[in-house]
């Protein structure tokens, strides 16, 4: 899989596509067989949004307690 780029829709609180965290907490791997998704309540509400889209009204979705917890062992 390939990360999403911070900034961009599939890291975006607001993108509706199918997407998983890295064990390393930073980043996000949308799904490859379908990289679109609908922005949800967005500038672009309804709209498919690719991993190379963005908009000025960006919300971090690893940052909104979809991030894993922090390992206590590392």
């Amino acid at each position: 899989m390939q990360p999403a780029e911070t900034g961009r829709c599939p890291t975006c609180k607001r993108w509706g596509g199918v997407r998983e965290h890295a064990g390393d907490g930073a980043t996000v791997l949308p799904d490859p067989q379908r990289l679109r998704g609908p922005c949800v309540e967005g500038p672009w509400h309804g709209s498919l949004r690719g991993p190379r889209n963005a908009c000025g009204q960006w919300v971090c979705w690893l940052q909104d307690g979809h991030a894993p917890a922090p390992d206590k062992d590392a």
